[in-house]
């Protein structure tokens, strides 16, 4: 496939991931304003916490895989990343319109920690939305070389996002009621 094939295919998706990278944060942000009357059991934070931990499990499996130019295993690999990031938010956005926010109980150092954690994650996965999205299309376009410098940023960026999940429900789970 040329470069301006790659262009124009890489172009019929660029709208897709512009409404997708606004949409799915404001529709949290805007999920988080709305209460449904049915409390989901405090079991769910660990079953989405978990599904972080395994993200980025995936993540280091799907890096090592390209490593070793097992690009089958990889696309693989990232796939399940992608669908285990969507279960991820849904069962996060569906506890949350269910459930009152836990408070962060720590004091001192902790607690300067757990917010600067807490922040950085919750932007940076605002921001990994488009990169996730770009990359993934650089690759299913075939724009292999845009791919691999994109992935650059993204594979960090993402992985830290998962991780960083998983440090926010450990520092938070002693305060769920």
């Amino acid at each position: 496939m040329s470069n301006t094939e790659n262009t124009l295919d890489d172009k019929k998706y660029n709208k897709l991931i512009v409404i997708l990278s606004v949409v799915i944060p404001v529709a949290v942000a805007a999920l988080f304003g709305i209460k449904i009357d049915v409390e989901l059991p405090v079991f769910l934070p660990p079953i989405y916490a978990s599904t972080n931990a395994l993200t980025a499990l995936v993540l280091v499996l799907a890096f090592i895989a390209i490593q070793k130019k097992n690009i089958k295993l990889h696309e693989r690999l990232i796939k399940v990343a992608i669908v285990l990031s969507v279960l991820f938010l849904i069962m996060y956005i569906a506890y949350h319109m269910t459930s009152n926010s836990t408070p962060f109980g720590g004091e001192g150092g902790a607690k300067y920690f757990y917010y600067f954690i807490l922040i950085t994650h919750i932007l940076l996965s605002i921001i990994v939305i488009p990169f996730v999205l770009i990359t993934y299309v650089k690759a299913i376009t075939n724009n292999i070389e845009k791919h691999k410098r994109i992935a650059k940023i993204t594979f960090p960026l993402w992985l830290y996002v998962a991780i960083t999940g998983v440090v926010v429900f450990i520092m938070i789970s002693p305060y769920y009621a």
